[in-house]
């Protein structure tokens, strides 16, 4: 059932929901209000499931919005053989491509090949991995440049060792808008989310009669501090990184191992890349990158344990600062970057499941759906398949379920997998101004579906004007205080519209004229804006800015230090190149072509899937 977007997620939507909970059992209660809640709530609400989503912070407040932004087919699982896990990226990534404009849209990258990388194996190996990588998405768009020509595509890049290099295609978006815009099309399929909405107890059922399985949940809303009671036919544990709370409560031992990856943003005048230019560490030979990003160049990622506490906001450390700086300081030396161009940072914690190996990297990104006593747990995984993680987890649900709501398990599994499209199609786009410029349109379409009508309802004069330095408009500020669940400011300006990412000290200038907009509408008196703008400041100061720069090791004498070890074994390393590491490189790229082409051929003869 279709409901007036304009009541949904304002402070009176919210109260009247929160007095409803208890009155009826609902037939899903989901916890988590990131990517995979969120996917789980839009495929529940399509099969008419009373369904209920409860976040304990902001929608998107962990993990999903502070990924790297990519929407990627996973290109390095095939070094570890994870033909599936790639083959189901590609094809979201492909699904969102389509559907999403202006929310997901393609990114070229480029991958840097030098000499102190292994870049004569290296070629041979991601030579193969690319092949596979567009065969899955049944594309050729991979293309290896020499030197010369590579320089052509990214100027700035050291041509110090440089070999050439690989061209190919991925994606990327605003994780957050995109969790935004799946949960706001779910609540128009009469989906429930809640956030600042805290769970807190497990309910079992009597033992004797069902094996004390969970039942419900003790939910606390942490704005007023009240408790209901909620039961629910399956609960779905979607809490990513912090999985293991709830798991806890069922009997089980801790199994997610969190993993930060955090980020540095520079202005894109300052860091001008026309595409993604992903490139070997000097240091330690992972793989780093630097791409453009909604007016932004932002780099990326490390990935170190971060152990708990996680009930705070994440950020990067004086190390990571350092790494990520002698990884452009070491690529791109003729920028000569600074910490002082440093616009802002990020972290973000990656829900992975530990298996003991000694690197984190080394762990595997792949989802897992558990059902332990009950509990469904969907944790790991990628932001590029979440459609796929979400119809895996309705599938046991459906089979748990059979009949509710007077509809067999089966007849909607068979609609489970219809070629339903992933977003709601949009009519027109007659509401927005018709001098608006081209992209800014396609940006409004793709962040905010069908509801661009109503925000263009409530544009006021002189809105459609950009805000300077961020390619968003004053008026989608209006529209998020209005009708998107914004409780604190950092909701409005980290997650709706993302100005503290975008602009220096998280648009502390602009300050004054968000509040003009935005006070009136959320219903804030001024000592209520003082309190928020204060707490959003110390925020951002804190989680999104730099660490004592005092306390920021010297990552130039990290970088000389570097060279000189590597200058020791770069002989080696040659002599062995054209012998054991050129076999190793050949023989990988042909069993990773083997086995593509072996499980493709199945797959059409068969109708096997390789998930």
């Amino acid at each position: 059932m279709e409901r007036d977007s304009m009541t949904i997620w304002n402070a009176a939507y919210r109260e009247a929901t929160w007095n409803g909970l208890s009155a009826e059992p609902w037939d899903i209660l989901i916890v988590g209000g990131g990517i995979t809640g969120a996917g789980i709530l839009r495929e529940a609400a399509r099969l008419n499931f009373r369904t209920l989503l409860v976040e304990q912070r902001d929608f998107a407040w962990g993990t999903s919005s502070r990924s790297s932004k990519l929407v990627h087919g996973g290109l390095r699982y095939l070094k570890t053989g994870q033909v599936g896990l790639t083959r189901a990226s590609v094809q979201g990534r492909e699904q969102l491509l389509a559907e999403g404009a202006g929310l997901v849209d393609p990114l070229g990258f480029l991958l840097a090949q030098y000499e102190n990388d292994g870049a004569s194996a290296g070629r041979l190996v991601y030579g193969a991995g690319l092949t596979v990588y567009d065969l899955l998405a049944l594309q050729w768009s991979h293309r290896y440049y020499s030197p010369q020509d590579f320089q052509m595509m990214a100027p700035y890049i050291s041509p110090t060792g440089l070999r050439g290099g690989f061209h190919y295609q991925d994606a990327q978006t605003d994780d957050a808008r995109l969790v935004l815009r799946v949960l706001r099309e779910a609540a128009d399929d009469g989906g429930v989310a809640l956030s600042y909405v805290r769970a807190e107890t497990m309910r079992f059922a009597d033992t004797a009669v069902d094996g004390g399985a969970p039942v419900g949940l003790w939910l606390r809303d942490t704005l007023t501090d009240r408790r209901a009671e909620v039961r629910a036919g399956v609960i779905i544990n979607a809490t990513g990184a912090w999985a293991d709370t709830l798991r806890l409560q069922v009997g089980q031992e801790s199994r997610i191992r969190p993993l930060r990856g955090s980020h540095l943003i520079f202005p894109a005048w300052r860091f001008p890349v026309a595409q993604a230019v992903s490139f070997m560490h000097p240091i330690d030979g992972r793989p780093v990158f630097a791409f453009p990003w909604e007016g932004v160049t932002l780099v990326g990622t490390t990935d170190v344990d971060c152990p708990p506490p996680l009930d705070q906001d994440p950020g990067i450390t004086a190390d990571e600062v350092a790494y990520l700086m002698a990884a452009v300081t070491g690529h791109f030396p003729a920028l000569d970057l600074t910490l002082d161009d440093v616009v802002a940072t990020f972290a973000g914690i990656r829900p992975v499941i530990g298996s003991g190996k000694a690197d984190p990297s080394d762990e595997s990104r792949d989802h897992v759906i558990w059902d332990e006593n009950g509990l469904l747990t969907v944790t790991g995984g990628k932001l590029t398949t979440f459609r796929q993680i979400a119809r895996q987890a309705l599938e046991q649900v459906c089979a748990r379920l059979d009949g509710v709501g007077g509809e067999s398990g089966e007849s909607r599994l068979a609609r489970l997998h219809d070629d339903t499209p992933m977003f709601t199609p949009l009519d027109d786009a007659a509401t927005l101004p018709a001098t608006m410029p081209a992209e800014t349109r396609r940006r409004l379409l793709g962040h905010y579906g069908a509801r661009v009508a109503e925000l263009a309802a409530v544009a006021q004069p002189g809105e459609w004007d950009q805000i300077p330095g961020t390619p968003a408009v004053w008026a989608e500020l209006r529209w998020a205080a209005r009708a998107e669940a914004v409780v604190h400011l950092d909701d409005l300006l980290l997650r709706r519209v993302r100005v503290g990412l975008w602009l220096p000290g998280g648009g502390v200038d602009l300050l004054p004229r968000v509040r003009a907009i935005v006070q009136p509408e959320l219903g804030w008196d001024d000592e209520r804006w003082a309190a928020e703008s204060a707490a959003y400041l110390g925020l951002v100061a804190a989680a999104y800015g730099l660490p004592d720069r005092a306390t920021i090791p010297d990552w130039r004498a990290m970088l000389s230090r570097s060279r000189e070890a590597r200058a020791v074994a770069v002989v080696v390393r040659r002599e062995r190149r054209l012998s054991a590491g050129r076999r190793a490189g050949l023989a990988l790229a042909l069993v990773l072509l083997l086995v593509v082409f072996w499980r493709l051929i199945r797959h059409r003869e068969t109708g096997e899937g390789v998930e």
